[in-house]
Formats: structure tokens, sequence, C-alpha cells
């Protein structure tokens, strides 16, 4: 029973969402922290390009990320 595939397979799968809900809300933070960055840099007078290059984004993604609310 130890090596049951299906019980490991619901372990498995308990701890993924476990780990996923702890970390969500660090993902949202963190894409906060992006967005306003991006907005702080736009008003400090840097261009979607430059923000882009900075972050090594495309700046049409900058564009994106700014863009979302």
């Amino acid at each position: 029973m130890a090596n049951d595939p299906t019980r490991n397979a619901r372990a498995a799968v308990k701890r993924a969402q476990s780990k996923f809900e702890r970390t969500g809300s660090q993902h949202e933070e963190a894409r906060e922290a992006r967005r306003e960055s991006f907005e702080l840099a736009r008003k400090a007078g840097l261009t979607l390009r430059e923000i882009g290059e900075a972050a090594d984004l495309h700046l049409t993604r900058v564009k994106e990320i700014l863009d979302k609310d």
C-alpha cells in the first residue's frame, strides 16, 4: 500500500494545490508592484521602449501591462 499510485497521485495533487494557494497572493503582489513601477517609470519620462529594455520585455507587452487595471 505504501507505493499505491493513486494514493501518491492524490497526495501530489494536494501538495501542489496547497503550494499554489500559498504563492498565489505573492504572485498577485509581484504583478501589482511591477505595474506600479512601470507607471512610475512612465511618469518619470521613460518611454515604453525604455521600460521594456529595462524589464527585458517588448514594448507592446509593457503597454499591455500598463493598460490592465
